[in-house]
């Protein structure tokens, strides 16, 4: 469909909308039961129009292809929605639209019965989820596909009939009803005690595998207190799977331990204090830092060693043509201490807007790379988290410092316009209105408390004619 098509569309919709407000005007009790209607059944149509296309862009990378992981990210940033509703979207997209396989076949939806009442607007996205919730469970999980798929058909049915809270209930029940064995019990004659951990490289690609058993409770649960604590969702729209949060936690305290542990809990390796080394060739160099090397993770993209660039101790390495070390720089990108909690105490955490992770969760970002000429100074450094760093390290989104305070100018598909955008600013004092004799207490400092206590007396006042 061509641009302009879209646009007219468009504009007979709302004026669509426009003929159904001024029928209100004047209607009878039914009258205005039945736009209540009417607006359901509209807002359910275009949500099934908007999966429909979520699902066809993903199809096309739309999103990751402009840096985003996920499309519940992209999302929120284009249309304004909270991660919740967004998420709503993205898993209506996955359970109730077909897919096409690599050799074009069409493959039903995951949710067959679920997406025929959703094609026919007799439930809505909310429904939807609920259904994907509870048939995502473990206890589903478990049933044989038969079973199953009658589940789905019953759930889907019940959708017409109860809100989303009552099928989430009665699904669950129904679910647990069918799963009569329940878990496989434990094995009477446990294995003997082992507890070990492998870290594999990838041999045909960056990263590696870290896979570990632990049988010893009190060490198990002493990593799992640390990875507990440290990979908590930090607020009810937290967008990544627990595993996602945990393998970051992981790598985050290694990297603490690894830069401030004392000698005692990191020893020396190789006659030094182990450090993170980045292997980069002279050509890769000149042609801005394509690619490096890492000791144990191999090869890295251009946006990590960019990210690694901008604020961890890290050792670069230059090679020439012959593989020889030409050169062996000294920890210069590294954010001093104090600079850092100069940034910590202006951005807060993260500075990308709609963003709510909190500094630990943070690294800080050369605005102008390092590479460029860019200062390691407050003015020229902004605090983000990891999904925006790596967000901000792909073209689109642009970050500058105005006022002293990091401002974001969207990509041109999210905002035409690319009107900046900023964290919302901590509410300001007002001043106080001027008089010939300041009162005593225009603006005073509570005894007991010690908090500045504004005067607003006249601010709402008509003005002196």
């Amino acid at each position: 469909m061509s641009d302009a098509r879209i646009a007219a569309a468009h504009d007979r919709l709302i004026e669509a909308v426009e003929d159904l407000r001024a029928a209100v005007v004047g209607a009878s009790d039914t009258g205005q039961i039945s736009v209540l209607i009417a607006c359901e059944a509209a807002r359910r149509r275009l949500d099934h129009l908007s999966v429909g296309v979520l699902a066809a862009a993903e199809r096309r990378d739309v999103f990751t292809s402009r840096g985003y992981k996920t499309s519940t990210a992209a999302l929120a940033d284009l249309l304004g929605w909270e991660r919740h509703e967004a998420r709503r979207h993205t898993t209506a997209a996955e359970n109730v639209v077909g897919k096409t396989a690599l050799d074009g076949t069409v493959l039903p939806p995951r949710l067959p019965a679920t997406s025929e009442v959703f094609d026919a607007g007799r439930t809505s996205l909310r429904h939807v989820e609920v259904v994907a919730k509870v048939l995502g469970s473990r206890a589903a999980d478990r049933l044989t596909p038969q079973v199953w798929a009658a589940a789905e058909a019953e759930l889907a049915a019940k959708s017409s009939d109860y809100t989303p809270t009552e099928l989430q209930t009665w699904g669950t029940e129904l679910i647990e009803k069918l799963d009569q064995d329940g878990p496989a019990p434990d094995d009477e004659h446990p294995e003997p005690e082992v507890n070990e951990l492998r870290l594999v490289r990838h041999r045909n690609g960056p990263g590696g595998k870290i896979t570990g058993r632990f049988d010893d409770a009190a060490m198990f649960d002493t990593i799992a207190t640390v990875i507990d604590a440290k990979s908590k969702p930090t607020s009810s729209d937290e967008t990544r799977e627990p595993a996602h949060r945990q393998a970051e936690a992981l790598a985050e305290v290694c990297g603490f331990a690894l830069s401030h542990g004392p000698t005692a809990l990191v020893p020396a390796s190789g006659g030094r204090r182990p450090q993170i080394s980045v292997i980069i060739r002279l050509e890769d160099l000149e042609a801005r830092a394509r690619n490096g090397m890492l000791d144990f993770g191999g090869q890295t993209s251009p946006e990590t060693l960019r990210m690694l660039a901008c604020d961890a101790a890290v050792l670069p390495i230059v090679l020439n043509g012959e593989g020889q070390p030409l050169d062996v720089g000294r920890v210069t990108r590294s954010i001093p201490d104090g600079l850092r909690r100069a940034v910590i105490a202006r951005d807060r955490g993260c500075a990308h807007p709609g963003c709510d992770r909190p500094p630990s969760w943070c690294e800080v970002h050369h605005i102008i790379p390092w590479e460029d000429l860019g200062h390691t100074k407050i003015d020229n450094l902004v605090m983000l988290c990891r999904q925006h760093h790596r967000l901000i390290h792909h073209p689109g989104w642009t970050v500058r410092i105005r006022d002293g305070l990091p401002e974001f100018l969207p990509p041109a598909w999210i905002d035409p316009t690319r009107t900046p955008r900023r964290q919302p600013g901590s509410v300001i004092d007002i001043p106080e209105p001027r008089h010939d004799s300041a009162p005593v207490e225009a603006a005073r400092c509570d005894a007991t408390s010690g908090v500045r206590v504004a005067n607003f007396d006249g601010l709402f006042s008509s003005p002196a004619t």
